[in-house]
């Protein structure tokens, strides 16, 4: 009897720390999240100019526009810094957040600063802005639109793998990676860029037709440009980072007093446990979802080329 409490016991005990360990490891995962918005959430308490960080690979919009709609709730806003710092990404959402720059321009003056990178979807949406500083060194350009597939049948063959697919609709498993694509396909989905990829044209000439210097669509043929040559060809308009650029925009504007930094504007989340658990458990989805997409549908993309 003693033995049998002594081993419930310690599967106890045993239960609990790694219950305890697991916890910790929660709290450090979420620790780390919230370290990393520090300095975002460091803001000039009346700063009058704020900075909306748009970061890595676009696939969404609901954050960004959300984070515009709470810069027009601001009382005593001045102007938006868009900070970009992405390859690009999905055309949707790009496309949805360049809407809503110019929209929010009407009423309250939006300029971009691009970081390291601001290609393809990223350039984009900062064309959106009545200005675009950006430092000399950063990527920017790449303005054109992107599908990649990849052709598995050699290796099926090889592994003697054999995918079958059951359709409704003649090109349904276009793409697909058992096969390769045949040239009437691949007609179709040329078609499709080259429309995707006038609209983006189209998108940069309505901020900026009076800026670009030379052909836009000479311009716009996938080129990456270093901060310095999209000067010259008028995709960007001064050469300045971040700080600087607040600086200027602070003296354009007339804005009173001096600049002293700005008012980040940040989703934040409060701790919440269950939510933690859910992020942590949505790993193996997330895992679940890329292996699937190996083989679904790829999307054109505004995004520099892997």
């Amino acid at each position: 009897m003693k033995r049998e409490r002594a081993i419930i016991g310690l599967v106890l005990i045993t239960a609990i720390f790694f219950l305890l360990l697991f916890v910790f490891a929660l709290l450090t995962v979420r620790g780390m999240q919230q370290a990393s918005d520090l300095t975002a959430s460091s803001s000039i308490a009346n700063a009058k100019i704020a900075v909306i960080e748009i970061q890595g690979a676009i696939s969404e919009s609901k954050k960004t526009i959300e984070m515009l709609n709470k810069a027009r709730e601001i009382k005593d806003l001045k102007a938006v810094i868009l900070r970009i710092d992405s390859p690009g990404g999905a055309v949707g959402p790009t496309q949805e957040i360049y809407d809503e720059v110019v929209y929010l321009d009407k009423t309250l003056p939006v300029y971009a600063s691009f970081g390291g990178m601001a290609a393809s979807g990223g350039y984009y949406i900062g064309s959106a802005a009545r200005k675009i500083f950006s430092n000399r060194g950063t990527l920017t350009g790449s303005i054109g639109v992107i599908m990649q597939f990849v052709n598995l049948s050699k290796l099926y063959e090889f592994v003697k793998v054999s995918p079958e697919v059951v359709k409704a609709g003649r090109y349904k498993d276009m793409g697909q990676t058992a096969r390769a694509m045949t040239d009437e396909e691949k007609g179709l989905l040329g078609g499709l860029l080259s429309g995707v990829h006038k609209q983006f044209i189209e998108d940069i000439v309505k901020r900026r037709k009076d800026r670009i210097k030379g052909n836009i669509n000479d311009l716009a043929q996938g080129q990456i440009f270093s901060g310095e040559e999209a000067l010259s060809y008028g995709l960007v308009d001064e050469l300045a980072g971040l700080y600087e650029a607040g600086r200027k925009i602070h003296a354009e504007l007339k804005i009173k007093g001096e600049f002293k930094g700005f008012k980040f504007i940040k989703e934040k989340k409060p701790f919440n446990f269950m939510e933690l658990m859910d992020e942590l458990g949505g790993a193996s989805e997330k895992v679940g979802t890329f292996l699937s997409s190996l083989n679904s549908q790829p999307e054109p993309m505004f995004k520099m080329a892997n």
